[in-house]
C-alpha cells in the first residue's frame, strides 16, 4: 500500500510517502501566499522525484494550518495528532515532543501507543518560533542555517530580554551597536527561543525521552539551549522538519 502525508505549514509545505509501512521518499518547499498550490506542489514534486503516478498513492492524509486546503486529500487531521504519530513512528519510546514551526510553538506529550496525552501551544506571538529566528538572522546579517553553529562558539550569551519580536529585534540593533560579537548574540537569541520553549514545556509537563521536531530542530543552538533550560536530552531524528507529514501518512496507513 501507498500512502501519502501532507503537513501545510505557515513558511514550509512537506509531503511523505510510506509504502508498505516504511518511509518512501519526503520533499519540502516553501508555502508561500497559496497553501492549496503548495500542496499540490510538493505532492506532485516528490511524485516526480520517485518516478511514480497520482493513481500510484492509496490515500492520502493532509494536516498543518493549511490542511483543509488540501482538496485531494481523503482526510483532514489536526497537526497535534499527526505530530505524536509521527514521533511514535520515528521513536516508539518517545514521552514527549516539542514542535517548534513557523509561527508557533506546541509540547506534546504521547502515551506508550503514540495517542496524545495532552498538549499546549503557542500560536499568539512569534517569539519562540521560526519566524522569530528569521528575523533576527536578518537583523544579524547571517543566514539562518549558520546561526546553530555561530551559537556554539559564543564565549557568553547575551540577555533578550523583550518578548515581543519587534522589540527584541531593536535589543539586537543595539547590541550590535554596542560591538558585540555575533556569536555572543546569537547565543543569547537561541536562550530566549528556549526560555519561550521551555515554559510551554514545564505546563505540560515532559518526561524523558524527548523528540524535537519542526524547522527549527535543524538548529543545534535551539537544541542545545533547550537541553540545558530542560536538564534533559533531545533526540533529533533526520526527518525532524517532514515529522507532521510522517505521523498524516501513518494515519493515511491506517484508515
Amino acid at each position: 500500500m501507498n500512502v501519502a502525508g501532507i503537513d501545510i505549514g505557515s513558511i514550509t509545505a512537506k509531503a511523505a510517502f510510506l509504502t508498505d509501512g516504511k518511509i518512501l521518499g519526503t520533499r519540502v518547499t516553501f508555502t508561500g501566499y497559496n497553501p492549496e498550490q503548495a500542496g499540490k506542489k510538493v505532492f506532485e514534486d516528490l511524485l516526480a522525484e520517485l518516478s511514480m503516478d497520482a493513481a500510484s498513492i492509496d490515500r492520502v492524509v493532509s494536516t498543518g494550518y493549511g490542511r483543509n486546503s488540501v482538496k485531494f486529500a481523503d482526510k483532514a487531521i489536526t497537526e497535534i495528532i499527526c505530530h505524536g504519530v509521527g514521533a511514535h513512528y520515528l521513536s516508539p519510546h518517545v514521552r514527549s515532543i516539542i514542535d517548534v514551526g513557523g509561527q508557533d510553538s506546541k509540547v506534546i506529550v504521547v502515551g506508550t501507543d503514540g495517542k496524545v496525552k495532552d498538549f499546549v501551544m503557542n500560536d499568539k506571538c512569534a517569539a519562540g518560533t521560526g519566524r522569530f529566528l528569521e528575523v533576527m538572522a536578518r537583523a544579524l546579517k547571517v543566514d539562518l542555517d549558520n546561526f546553530g553553529a555561530i551559537s556554539l562558539k559564543a564565549d557568553k550569551s547575551l540577555k533578550i530580554s523583550s518578548i515581543c519580536t519587534v522589540f527584541a529585534e531593536s535589543e539586537v540593533i543595539s547590541l550590535i551597536s554596542k560591538g558585540e560579537s555575533r556569536e555572543d548574540i546569537i547565543a543569547g537569541i537561541h536562550e530566549s527561543v528556549a526560555s519561550r520553549v521551555s515554559t510551554l514545556a514545564n505546563r505540560v509537563g515532559v518526561s524523558d525521552p524527548i523528540m524535537m521536531t519542526g524547522g527549527v530542530a535543524k538548529n543545534i543552538g535551539v537544541v542545545k539551549a533547550l537541553e540545558k533550560k530542560l536538564g534533559m536530552s533531545i533526540e533529533v531524528s533526520e526527518f525532524a522538519q517532514v515529522n507532521g507529514a510522517i505521523g498524516a501518512a501513518v494515519m493515511a496507513m491506517r484508515l
